[in-house]
């Protein structure tokens, strides 16, 4: 694992379902085999759309796989409001049934409490990555986290506000509140000293849902913590407007080299020697042990606005099909949805 980069190719998405007792999940694949596979579990309310930008990242070293699980992203309600022990426990089914042998488990808001309770009862799992992890133990009520959400919200670019009004209309406000208080609740500053995973926690910059005091506090509780990582710049999707430098942590912390110097890489074109721009990321170390890592260049898209057009409609159509395979309980259409809206993606990248 020597590099980080996307691919201007889309990717082959395959779509499956894992059945646990009595609920399912929805797992979206892509990638080849690799070094190792990844599995991405995301926050509560949203969809693994959230992923849409770093899972192109990884599956340059490994397959992604990114789970919808029951009320999130189409997948429908359970008939109770599940713990996040029967989140987890439906995370360990899909790795377990997808064959996967010691995947990178990467979390995000809730889905760091699912992996972390994941890996507190599975030894087997080596390697843990945590981004933004909730509830601050300091400020465990809905009315102070709602604040802190809001003000995260004004960093957040406004793609992932988007997604993130389409994925609350998709789960509905009645299961999104039956499942809050399980989130709110959950002591996933108990649950690390069960942890034996090396474990990568990284928040951004502006993110006051996850913040600095909170994540040095959680840090301590693990007993195999890799590093605490705060790259600027981001809020609390930082995996999404971030995806390279995320990617660039997951990669070093899976193949054990974040102690040294990081280079991230973008795409490009050209022979071998030019074939990827490497930026040097410099990062430096704080008072209270986190690292913090700057934001990478933007990378300059040069694209036809008809092109541009094109790729915005062929994704907004890709949507409507996922909506209506949704709908339909039809795999296939949500398969065939998401390729065309991760096509539509690579194109409108330039």
């Amino acid at each position: 694992m020597t590099k980080t980069g996307g691919s201007d190719e889309s990717p082959d998405i395959r779509v499956r379902r894992v059945r646990g007792d009595g609920v399912w999940a929805r797992v979206s694949s892509a990638g080849e085999p690799g070094e190792r596979p990844f599995v991405l579990v995301s926050g509560i309310g949203v969809s693994s759309h959230y992923f849409e930008q770093l899972a192109p990242h990884l599956m340059q070293f490994g397959p992604v796989y990114a789970l919808d699980l029951p009320g999130f992203g189409g997948v429908p309600h359970a008939r109770h409001a599940l713990s996040i022990g029967e989140f987890a426990d439906l995370v360990g089914t899909a790795i377990d049934e997808l064959g996967l042998e010691d995947p990178v488990v990467v979390g995000h808001s809730m889905g760091t409490q699912i992996c972390a309770d994941l890996a507190a009862r599975r030894p087997g799992l080596s390697t843990l990555v945590l981004i933004s992890p909730v509830i601050d133990a300091s400020r465990r009520s809905t009315p102070a986290q709602a604040v802190r959400f809001l003000r995260a919200a004004l960093h957040e670019p406004s793609r992932v506000k988007l997604l993130a009004v389409v994925a609350y209309l998709t789960c509905g406000f009645g299961w999104f509140f039956k499942i809050l208080p399980r989130m709110m609740s959950y002591p996933i500053e108990r649950t690390a000293a069960r942890v034996g995973a090396s474990t990568l926690i990284i928040r951004g910059e502006h993110d006051a849902v996850c913040p600095r005091p909170w994540v040095t506090r959680l840090s301590e509780a693990f007993p195999r913590v890799a590093s605490v990582v705060e790259i600027e710049g981001a809020a609390h999707s930082v995996m999404h407007a971030h995806a390279r430098e995320v990617a660039d942590l997951c990669v070093r912390h899976a193949a054990g080299t974040l102690g040294e110097p990081s280079v991230g890489e973008t795409g490009g074109t050209g022979d071998a020697a030019s074939q990827h721009h490497r930026h040097q990321l410099q990062e430096r170390g704080s008072a209270d042990g986190i690292t913090v890592v700057p934001e990478l260049p933007d990378q300059e898209v040069s694209l036809d606005p008809v092109d541009a057009v094109r790729a915005i409609a062929d994704e907004v159509q890709g949507v409507a099909v996922e909506l209506k395979g949704n709908r339909t309980d039809d795999d296939h259409l949500v398969e065939r949805g998401r390729e065309q809206q991760a096509e539509a993606r690579s194109r409108g990248r330039g």
